[in-house]
């Protein structure tokens, strides 16, 4: 877990040093961090997804699950509940919708890639850090940069991480088949088309309401888990 944690506290190091940074941006500077953010999601989302697409065993699955994921999400409204507990942290409307938007990327680009979530199987399996030691330096200078556009409440994504990470590395360490790589494979495109939707609510073009497709996360595994047993 030593990788995890590093990660985590990495988060928190970097959203303190953002959190500084932002008292003293100009809102014009502000807004072309938002900007550059939203480009920054499209094409990592992108380059997510289209990697891993030839890497598929199911073609017809990311679509299962982005559909049956995004009508059970928009049924619990998990996007409403999400903003109504970041609403708490937050003090004009303004900065609300702004801290609430910019969580929900932060959260997915930190979780949601192939450091972050085969990390911890290789820490569980061989007890290597490199991967996660590597997240970690990424996420520390994303964590400054999403701080220095949306302020303190970006510290919030660390608990999110390690809870994230410290699941593949549970599951590892008590199944090692659990976490395979088709699965890996299903996961970070379904989870690459999230970030893309978040880059373009961050860019103004569409209000997607990710959070309302995390649900699509599960089908995958609940399938794979179905597979197994026959």
């Amino acid at each position: 877990m030593l990788g995890t944690i590093v990660n985590t506290c990495t988060i928190i190091v970097g959203s303190i040093i953002g959190a500084v940074m932002h008292r003293g941006i100009k809102e014009k500077y502000k807004e072309v961090l938002y900007n550059g953010l939203g480009l920054a999601s499209l094409a990592i989302g992108l380059n997510a997804s289209i990697t891993n697409f030839p890497k598929s065993a199911y073609p017809i699955l990311f679509i299962v699950s982005i559909a049956l994921g995004g009508v059970i999400g928009t049924a619990v409204d998990i996007d409403k509940w999400f903003n109504r507990l970041v609403d708490k942290h937050s003090k004009g409307e303004t900065d609300k919708n702004r801290l609430s938007q910019g969580l929900s990327t932060a959260i997915l680009l930190y979780c949601i890639g192939p450091l972050s979530m085969l990390g911890p199987v290789i820490s569980a399996l061989k007890g290597d850090n490199t991967f996660l030691f590597t997240n970690a330096t990424l996420d520390l200078v994303s964590s400054v940069v999403f701080a220095s556009t949306y302020g303190i409440g970006m510290v919030l994504a660390a608990p999110v991480l390690f809870c994230w990470q410290g699941m593949f590395y549970a599951i590892t360490m008590i199944s090692s088949s659990a976490v395979s790589d088709q699965l890996m494979a299903e996961l970070l495109i379904v989870g690459g088309l999230m970030i893309t939707g978040s880059g373009l609510s961050l860019l103004n073009i569409k209000n997607v309401k990710t959070l309302n497709f995390l649900p699509a996360l599960l089908v995958p595994v609940i399938w794979f888990f179905i597979k197994s047993l026959f």
